[in-house]
């Protein structure tokens, strides 16, 4: 298929695409990308940047015309659109059912609960003040159905007195699960039907702003319950019938259940250390199954630690270039910055990996990494 000249757009311009740019040029592809934000991170890795919102069915309509696939690089985008072009011939990997399911959160539960995916328990909450109906079921975990990103959109209920501060929006109000660890898989499906699973990853949070802080991989869990997160990511991408990749982020209970949280089918956060740390990374390998090529080797040849570099406070930004120095001084550290303007704080401006022989040799050397910036 790469014998002629193939173009492939995504939706959505951030650092995700942005890597994925990166990769397609290994294969001689031409990437087209939409995006409403003219400074955004693809916008200077591709002279086919087009200005327009991922949200609109005309822009995505437009967009898509006389493309022979199109992807995703976030889920805020309109379906309709996605369907229409389908029927004009352009493959939409992955499909407009899937992303139809992935964006709203209660449906998400409910697809993985047909299918016989175990998830935490959980009921529709329309708005604010039904929540009141549902004092019984706390403490618990409230969730926004639709728009929820980077930790934003969910929030604990402990109390009746947390009701004045819930979302009145549509919502899932969700057991509160008591968690052990989070871990996310990630998986890869072609049109014939192949699969290729990661090893799971163990994501360890910023509790004050809801965000991965960093990350683990492997994950530190033993061979059963590695084996049981990874049969269900790939019963996970079967269910849905992917074309692409799916980051399956699932709970660890102090019960010893692996139960599955939510979806994102698309290159993900918790897949970043596989550029430097697997045999093939997330990017090649959605690729290589939008493309219905042979997946790639998901093998780690090295134990790796990824750290987030988050938009620090207005007069600190000496950290940042303490921390560029810092992961460049170290051995077998890589450096990825994606280069957003006018970030916010808090918000995900670069991450780091860190390999290593062992996790504890990762850990060490991200450590220190850590200590040279404060």
């Amino acid at each position: 298929m790469l014998d002629k000249d193939i173009h492939i757009g995504v939706l959505g311009g951030g650092q995700l695409g942005g890597m994925l740019i990166r990769h397609a040029e290994d294969f001689g592809l031409y990437i087209h990308v939409l995006d409403s934000n003219p400074d955004a991170t693809c916008a200077k890795f591709t002279s086919n940047f087009v200005l327009g919102d991922t949200l609109n069915y005309d822009d995505v309509v437009n967009f898509g015309k006389g493309l022979d696939i199109i992807t995703i690089e976030k889920e805020a985008v309109n379906t309709e659109a996605l369907e229409y072009l389908r029927g004009q011939g352009v493959k939409v990997h992955p499909s407009p059912e899937i992303i139809s399911v992935v964006q709203d959160k209660y449906q998400q539960k409910e697809f993985m609960k047909q299918h016989e995916i175990p998830v935490a328990d959980g009921i529709l909450i329309p708005n604010k003040a039904e929540l009141a109906k549902h004092k019984n079921r706390l403490p618990a975990c409230l969730k926004m159905c639709r728009d929820g990103y980077d930790g934003k959109g969910v929030m604990i209920l402990k109390t009746e007195a947390d009701f004045e501060h819930a979302f009145d929006v549509p919502c899932v109000l969700e057991e509160l699960v008591s968690i052990r660890k989070e871990i996310g898989v990630i998986v890869a499906r072609n049109e014939k039907g192949d699969v290729q699973c990661y090893d799971p990853v163990e994501m360890v949070f910023n509790q004050e702003l809801n965000l991965l802080d960093y990350q683990l991989a492997p994950a530190e869990i033993s061979d059963k319950h590695a084996a049981q997160a990874r049969d269900l990511a790939i019963k996970t991408a079967k269910a849905l019938n992917l074309v692409g990749i799916v980051a399956v982020e699932m709970f660890l209970s102090t019960d010893d259940e692996v139960i599955v949280n939510e979806l994102a089918p698309r290159p993900h956060n918790s897949g970043h250390h596989s550029i430097e740390a697997c045999v093939t990374s997330q990017y090649e390998q959605l690729l290589r199954a939008i493309l219905n090529m042979p997946l790639g080797d998901t093998t780690a040849h090295k134990k790796s630690v990824m750290i987030n570099i988050l938009e620090p406070a207005e007069g600190r930004k000496d950290i940042l270039d303490k921390t560029f120095n810092a992961a460049l001084s170290t051995k077998d550290a890589h450096l990825h910055w994606y280069g957003k303007k006018n970030s916010k704080e808090g918000r995900k401006v670069g991450h780091i990996t860190v390999n290593g022989d062992s996790i504890s040799e990762a850990v060490s050397k991200a450590e220190e990494i850590r200590k040279a910036t404060k």
